[in-house]
C-alpha cells in the first residue's frame, strides 16, 4: 500500500511503500479516506517535534483522519461503518491514564501519538486500531470528519475551562481567539454558532483582503491585527474577555492572555513555544491572577468523550464555514500540494480513498 511518510528534520515527506498491515484481535482493519494536515505536521517535517517508531528512520504522518472499517475482525464495529480515530496510544503496554479512559492527562513519555511521536500515523491507504480507539461517524459528515480531531481539542479546552469556574456562575458572553490558523477558526466558528457566546474576537497578524479575515467577519466575529492592537491593548480598545483561547504557540501571549482577561475570566493555552526567555513583570501578573479570580490553565490532546462530542459539534458547522475553511482536498498524484503554505491556504487534507 502507499504510505506518506518522512524522516523528522528532512523537510520533505515522500510517498513509499509498506505492506497492508493485518488487524490483531480487538482491532479492525480501516480503509482510509483523507487525512488532514496541520501545523503539527510541518513541525515534525522540520525536525522541531516528535519521532519515529524505535528502529525505524521514517514516520507515517497523520493524526486527523476518516476512514471506514473494511474487516470489523470481530469487534463490535461493522464493515462499511464510518469512523474517525482518535490518536494517543499506550508506548509499552498499558498505564494508569489508559485504564482510567484519559489517555490525554498521561504525562510526557506516558504516550506514543500516531503520526507524531513513536507510533505511524493515518496517512496512509489501510491502517489497523484497537475498536476503543475508533468513533462512529455518520457517512453524511465523512467527507469532513478530518476535522474532528482538531475540533475535539477544542471541546477539551472548553471543558476543562468550565471546570476550573465550576465553583461559581460562569457564563461567558466574551471571547478572544488568539491565532487565525485552521484550530483558531475552527474554535471560533464553535464559539459563534455552537456555543453561542455574545461577542468573540480573532487576532491575526494579515492584512486585508484574506480569506481568513472573510471567514472570521463572516461568523459575525472581529477581526483584531496584532500590529495594531497588542493583545494587552485589547480591553481597552475592545473589551475585556470572558474566555480567551490561545492558539498560536506565540510565547509571550500566555502572559499578555492574563492582561487581556476579565475579571473571573479564564485563559486556555494551546500553542506549544519554542525557548524563548524575555521580561515579565511576575509581581503585576500575581496581582492580576489573585485580585480578578483570573486563571490560565494549559490542555493538549484528546480523549473519545471529546470525539464524540466533536462529531455533533461538525454537523453543527455552517456549511458555508467548512466550504471556505477547507481550501484544497489532493490526491495522492499530488499529495505535495497539500503540505504548501501560502496566503491562499487555510486547511487542506490529503485523499487516499473514496467512499
Amino acid at each position: 500500500m502507499k504510505a506518506i511518510a518522512v524522516e523528522p528534520g528532512a523537510g520533505e515527506p515522500v510517498l513509499v511503500d509498506k505492506p497492508r498491515p493485518e488487524p490483531n484481535p480487538g482491532e479492525a482493519l480501516v480503509r482510509t479516506l483523507r487525512v488532514g494536515v496541520d501545523g503539527t505536521d510541518h513541525e515534525v517535517i522540520a525536525g522541531h517535534h516528535g519521532q519515529p517508531p524505535d528502529g525505524e528512520d521514517r514516520l507515517v504522518l497523520g493524526h486527523e483522519a476518516v476512514g471506514v472499517v473494511e474487516e470489523s475482525n470481530g469487534t463490535d464495529l461493522e464493515d462499511g461503518e464510518f469512523v474517525v480515530p482518535t490518536v494517543r496510544r499506550e508506548p509499552n503496554g498499558t498505564n494508569e491514564y489508559f485504564e482510567r479512559g484519559e489517555p490525554d492527562m498521561a504525562p510526557d513519555g506516558q504516550y506514543a501519538e500516531r503520526g507524531i511521536v513513536g507510533a505511524h500515523g493515518f496517512m496512509a491507504e489501510y491502517f489497523t486500531s484497537p475498536a476503543e480507539y475508533l468513533v462512529p461517524i455518520p457517512e453524511r459528515l465523512a467527507s469532513l470528519g478530518f476535522l474532528v480531531e482538531p475540533i475535539s481539542i477544542t471541546e477539551k479546552a472548553v471543558e476543562h475551562a468550565v471546570a476550573s469556574r465550576s465553583a461559581f456562575e460562569w457564563e461567558p458572553e466574551s471571547a478572544l481567539v488568539l491565532g487565525n490558523g485552521s484550530l483558531g477558526l475552527i474554535t471560533l466558528a464553535m464559539f459563534e454558532t455552537v456555543l453561542d457566546i455574545d461577542r468573540t474576537y480573532c487576532l491575526g497578524r494579515r492584512d486585508r483582503p484574506h480569506p481568513t479575515i472573510d471567514l472570521i467577519e463572516d461568523l459575525g466575529s472581529t477581526y483584531v491585527d496584532s500590529r495594531e492592537t497588542p493583545v494587552p491593548e485589547i480591553p481597552s480598545v475592545h473589551e475585556p474577555a470572558d474566555l480567551v483561547y490561545e492558539a498560536t504557540g506565540h510565547a509571550k501571549h500566555a502572559f499578555e492572555t492574563v492582561d487581556a482577561l476579565a475579571p473571573n475570566g479564564v485563559g486556555v493555552l494551546l500553542g506549544v513555544p519554542e525557548p524563548w526567555e524575555f521580561d515579565v513583570d511576575g509581581g503585576r501578573l500575581h496581582r492580576e491572577l489573585v485580585l480578578h479570580n483570573k486563571a490560565l490553565l494549559g490542555t493538549v490532546n484528546s480523549h473519545r468523550g471529546h470525539f464524540e462530542s466533536a462529531v455533533d459539534t461538525l454537523s453543527q458547522l455552517p456549511e458555508s464555514f467548512t466550504d471556505d475553511l477547507v481550501t484544497g482536498v489532493y490526491g495522492l498524484e499530488e499529495f505535495e500540494a497539500a503540505f504548501e503554505t501560502g496566503d491562499d491556504v487555510i486547511k487542506t487534507a490529503v485523499e487516499l480513498g473514496s467512499a
